[in-house]
């Protein structure tokens, strides 16, 4: 069979979801839908890419994908239908934005012929120094965030902080994690790990003394105190460079892995996990950690 081509295969799916959200023949349920409802479906697609990549598992990936594009096609045609934009809008928008961020690539020499003319860098976003030296990979990183930074400024956003546009749905690690790497680019960062670390405890403290008040109940401020003590943390592992969403991913991974080798264990043995005590609990976890 051959292989379709890349600008047939996406006009067909443009075709079919344009059959979808049709008000005469379309199917009920995807007329229905909208930003907000669709919204959770597509954070669930993110999900299910990354977890084929962490299986290594290659068609479901091809498949993951493609429910993810549709995600992509779903929002576009919805914007479309209320005359926002259409999906080669969206295309063309990010398109113009990477030529933009990389100015490292496409800020010298000519363009090729299959490209728009492209920007030429800056004297804020350069693609080497002086001296002639390519950027690494943390002062390309620099540069992206500044020229973000450039573009909130002339697009004329009302939020000029530098935590702008961090987004309020990532996941609580990550958001924390993006949060410090903001406020340290204008200096509000400790310098050492050592002083976080000094931070951690700190919160630990508090929390304690939280908890403590009331009693060893997590009231309100319990949980405030909690949240604190979790946002110190990734501030830490930040400065340990360590990504704390993989840290905690992978801590995850382990529990999981063990828990399900004591379960085993236990049904070689003919043990009930629900009658088993807390002594015989941490004899199966201390077998299982022995052998993992």
């Amino acid at each position: 069979m051959d292989r379709p081509e890349p600008a047939a295969a996406l006009a067909a799916l443009l075709a079919l979801m344009a059959r979808l959200r049709d008000p005469e023949g379309g199917c009920p349920w995807d007329r229905a839908q909208d930003f907000r409802t669709i919204a959770p479906y597509t954070i669930e697609e993110a999900y299910e890419v990354r977890d084929a990549i962490e299986r290594d598992d290659a068609p479901k990936l091809r498949e993951e994908l493609g429910d993810l594009l549709f995600q992509v096609v779903f929002h576009a045609r919805m914007a479309e239908e209320r005359g926002w934009f259409d999906f080669a809008d969206v295309a063309a928008g990010i398109h113009e934005k990477l030529v933009r961020r990389h100015p490292h690539v496409f800020g010298a020499g000519a363009p090729r012929a299959e490209e728009p003319q492209l920007p030429q860098a800056s004297s804020g976003g350069l693609a080497r120094h002086e001296s002639g030296t390519p950027l690494n990979e943390a002062e390309q990183s620099l540069q992206w965030d500044e020229i973000k930074a450039r573009e909130r400024t002339a697009s004329g956003a009302s939020d000029r902080s530098t935590l702008a546009d961090v987004p309020l749905g990532l996941p609580a690690l990550l958001r924390a994690s993006k949060l410090g790497r903001r406020a340290a680019r204008v200096g509000f960062d400790w310098q050492r790990p050592e002083e976080v670390r000094a931070k951690v405890l700190e919160e630990l403290g508090e929390l304690d003394a939280a908890l403590a008040a009331s009693g060893g109940v997590a009231d309100a401020h319990g949980v405030e105190e909690f949240g604190d003590v979790l946002f110190a943390l990734v501030n830490w592992s930040r400065h340990l460079g360590i990504d704390a969403e993989e840290a905690l991913r992978r801590a995850s991974d382990k529990f999981e892995r063990r828990f399900r080798r004591m379960e085993r264990l236990a049904g070689e043995r003919g043990l009930a996990p629900a009658a088993l005590g807390a002594e015989a609990w941490d004899a199966l976890w201390r077998e299982a950690k022995a052998s993992d």
